[in-house]
């Protein structure tokens, strides 16, 4: 699980997704495109490792 600071609220839209465009049409496209893979990289530091869950159904 990802940790969401109180800053973090301008990178997501309501329903969680990550907003690619800037905020104002005056702020650079580069460096949004930077500030938001700075912010994803946060994201995967702070989760857990991933483990691939198999179920056998026996039937």
């Amino acid at each position: 699980m990802s940790v969401l600071r109180a800053a973090d609220g301008k990178f997501h839209y309501s329903d969680g997704s990550h907003k690619w465009i800037p905020p104002d049409s005056g702020y650079d496209q580069e460096v949004w495109n930077e500030q938001v893979r700075q912010h994803l990289h946060r994201h995967l530091r702070n989760e857990p490792p991933k483990v691939r869950v198999r179920r056998v159904i026996v039937g």
